[in-house]
């Protein structure tokens, strides 16, 4: 599931049926559903973003390996990635392929980009007109007479009119998992951030820039970016169970890094409330939750219990009100609770 603030005030929410569908609805400013939600072809859903004319869907979709052969193993299935624009009716205006698996390229053809069953998750990010797409991807690269297929990241920008544009990149990180990104309005930029095993780090990627140093030990993932007050940005991770908070700016490493008394693999954070930040981990079957400064990294009143479940790769979104809220399994399989904190 994934949700995202409209300007309205509502909010676009989607999730991943069992029918092969992504399905989007509309939520009023009570976080109930109006009107009938529509659906999209996906068998994955990634995230979901929203603006004045409508948003854009991030989800995946069938695609084909072809013959190879590879070198050795096994690597399927060979899936494609898309933004789909849709308008404030929900429904359909553009969508648009951000891997590569088109003219006659399938996933074991050399040079190709696709998603496959491993790291394969994914964000959204806009500077107000375009799109940026940040996901996980298969490399797939020719050896002798077979090809091997690696692990990396690939950010691709799209335009409001659907066309891909420069400002990405085709492998940033490798091996790289838990992508996440961000817009900059102060200097105009997407910025992004990735888990990577070269040098053992939560980096910055295209090309490597050290966020925090880690360890391969099975235990290092990151978690969401969000802008710092003043300059510069946060990002969680964790190592050890242990999640950490890590200021940095761009191209340099962290200036301050804090061990907070969160125990998790997967934290969340997101902007919350006026020059704060909220952080976010499971907790048994619900949610803890601290608030913290985002300009200091300090801690601001106690932490606090939600009562939903966790996901490992969903996120809490921001809204202009200051409030943050959270789409999550509810208590039966065809239900979604909204969690919400406000400031």
């Amino acid at each position: 599931m994934a949700i995202a603030a409209t300007p309205g005030g509502g909010s676009w929410l989607a999730w991943l049926g069992t029918d092969g569908q992504v399905h989007l609805g509309r939520l009023g400013c009570d976080d109930k559903l109006i009107g009938k939600p529509t659906t999209f072809t996906g068998i994955d859903l990634q995230d979901v973003q929203a603006d004045a004319n409508g948003g854009v869907l991030l989800l995946t979709r069938k695609g084909t390996c072809g013959t190879g052969p590879l070198c050795g193993g096994e690597s399927s299935p060979c899936n494609t990635m898309h933004m789909v624009r849709f308008n404030n009716a929900g429904k359909l205006v553009w969508e648009r392929q951000v891997t590569n698996l088109t003219g006659g390229r399938d996933g074991y053809d050399d040079g190709a980009r696709f998603v496959w069953w491993y790291q394969h998750h994914g964000r959204l990010a806009s500077d107000g007109g375009n799109y940026a797409a940040y996901f996980g991807v298969a490399i797939t690269v020719k050896n002798g007479s077979c090809v091997d297929i690696h692990q990396g990241d690939r950010m691709q920008v799209v335009t409001a009119g659907g066309k891909t544009r420069s400002g990405g990149f085709e492998v940033g990180c490798s091996h790289a998992w838990t992508p996440r990104i961000v817009w900059d309005p102060r200097v105009k930029k997407f910025v992004t951030v990735c888990a990577t095993d070269n040098n053992c780090r939560i980096a910055q990627p295209a090309p490597y820039r050290t966020v925090a140093k880690g360890t391969c030990d099975g235990t290092l993932f990151g978690g969401d970016v969000v802008l710092a007050k003043s300059s510069g940005y946060w990002t969680a991770w964790s190592q050890g169970g242990k999640v950490r908070l890590s200021h940095f700016k761009g191209g340099s490493a962290a200036t301050k890094s804090i061990t907070t008394a969160a125990s998790s693999k997967h934290p969340h954070l997101v902007a919350y409330g006026k020059g704060r930040m909220l952080l976010t981990w499971q907790s048994g079957s619900s949610m803890r939750a601290q608030v913290h400064d985002a300009g200091t990294g300090a801690t601001v009143g106690q932490p606090f219990t939600i009562a939903v479940k966790d996901h490992d790769y969903q996120a809490f979104k921001p809204y202009a009100d200051g409030s943050a809220a959270y789409p999550a399994a509810g208590p039966a399989s065809s239900s979604i609770k909204i969690a919400r904190v406000v400031p």
